[in-house]
């Protein structure tokens, strides 16, 4: 009578794994070799004598460079997937959507690629999980932080004024004028602490749409950054999905502060339009360009873009400019009415 789980136990010793499926093609190539060789060395006229003739040496020696050179193509072509494997895996990127082996291979070698596409399937959507949690919680954070600044210290400041105004009608004339100064410093940082809750959060895009919300962050750009803006937004749009929305904002405010920041451009154009069944959101400018490695800005965007399953691509020739593209598959997919 077998014992339990013996069923079980001799089902996973005969489980054929890669290494197994890799060791048996190698070891049938070698034998098909030597098998070959020895059928044309018994079928042909050739043979050796009990002590090798000079005359025997070169015919040996073109034969052993017959079968050596015949395992070695046939060992090169059965294992040629693996360096485009190992080329693959080195250029594993899952913000990038990069590494999958397209070559299916052959034989068993399928498998090895197979289950290597199915690996980097797993990091991008166990990345995208990731990152989605942390980017909500960070949104999250940054509309509380916003409402704060709006609701607590902005009405603060508010009660400051007109205390203020107070005080400066009530005041001697010597006074009034130190008085007026405090208020127009205090109304200075009111205007602050509002744009930095309107750059946290900004309202304008939960009531007006994305395309109210783009013309703002221009209007903003262009008056703080002293760079002209060129704006080619559809105002048709509808309104889609808020975290399609989201991300498109978010990936414009990031150019737009790394333009500033980094670029030493004159002009900037942003264009956000409907091609097809995407949606294109395009931001250039004519700065020195030149953009090698992914900082944390940009690696912030490709960690956006691919919440809402888009392509992110930048293009950035040095002395010509930076251009970011946003493409968006189906952006109604998940419209709102």
């Amino acid at each position: 009578m077998d014992r339990p789980g013996s069923g079980i136990g001799l089902f996973r010793r005969h489980t054929r794994t890669p290494a197994d499926a890799l060791f048996r093609r190698i070891f049938l190539i070698n034998g098909l070799v030597f098998t070959f060789g020895t059928l044309v060395l018994a079928l042909s006229p050739a043979t050796v004598s009990s002590r090798v003739r000079l005359t025997e040496i070169p015919v040996l020696l073109v034969g052993l460079a017959v079968i050596l050179a015949a395992n070695a193509f046939l060992l090169r072509s059965s294992l040629a997937p693996l360096e485009k494997l190992i080329a693959s895996m080195q250029r594993v990127d899952p913000l990038r959507r990069s590494g999958r082996l397209d070559e299916h291979g052959n034989g068993d070698m399928s498998r090895v690629i197979d289950s290597f596409n199915a690996m980097v399937q797993r990091l991008e959507s166990e990345r995208a999980t990731a990152s989605a949690s942390a980017l909500a919680a960070q949104e999250g954070e940054r509309q509380r932080i916003a409402r704060e600044l709006h609701d607590e210290i902005g009405q603060s400041l508010t009660v400051a004024l007109l205390s203020m105004k107070r005080a400066a009608d009530r005041a001697p004339d010597d006074v009034v004028d130190v008085l007026h100064g405090a208020q127009e410093t205090v109304r200075s940082c009111l205007d602050e602490v509002r744009g930095i809750a309107r750059r946290l959060r900004p309202d304008v895009l939960d009531d007006l749409g994305l395309s109210s919300a783009l013309a703002a962050l221009c209007t903003e750009f262009a008056s703080t950054a002293g760079i002209t803006v060129t704006r080619d937004v559809d105002r048709n749009l509808p309104r889609l999905a808020p975290d399609v929305e989201l991300v498109c904002y978010r990936i414009a405010q990031e150019s737009l502060t790394n333009i500033a920041r980094h670029a030493e451009a004159e002009r900037v154009e942003l264009s956000l339009r409907i091609a097809g069944d995407s949606l294109v959101l395009r931001v250039r400018d004519d700065g020195r360009g030149g953009v090698d490695d992914d900082g944390a800005g940009i690696r912030g965007m490709r960690e956006r873009a691919l919440l809402v399953d888009a392509d992110l691509t930048i293009e950035s020739p040095p002395e010509q400019g930076t251009e970011v593209c946003l493409t968006i598959p189906h952006p109604n997919g998940g419209s709102r009415s």
